[in-house]
């Protein structure tokens, strides 16, 4: 569950809170009980670090690790394409007598 900033427009009290997506926000003031409490907009408290997401991070340890942010997966030869599929001869039915 997201946890919300809110501020009141009356007292400027400020107080977060733990709900759902679907919960409704709070409409009065803990402090001061006045119906004028808004949500903040806010930061998010994480930040992604480093010099990108490899492409194998959840793969064998055996395997290559290539950073696709700094366009290396682009520099490779690109794969052979598979030769089209046959389509499956058709045979003439037995005729029936």
């Amino acid at each position: 569950m997201p946890i919300y900033a809110f501020e009141c427009a009356h007292c400027g009290h400020a107080f977060d809170r733990l709900q759902k997506l679907s919960d409704p926000d709070p409409t009065d003031c803990p402090e001061c009980g006045q119906p004028q409490v808004r949500r903040q907009l806010t930061a998010p408290s994480f930040r992604l670090a480093g010099s990108g997401w490899y492409e194998t991070d959840f793969k064998k340890d055996g395997d290559k690790k290539r950073n696709l942010a700094d366009g290396a997966a682009k520099s490779e030869p690109a794969a052979k394409p598979e030769p089209a599929a046959k389509p499956a001869e058709s045979k003439p039915a037995p005729a029936s007598d």
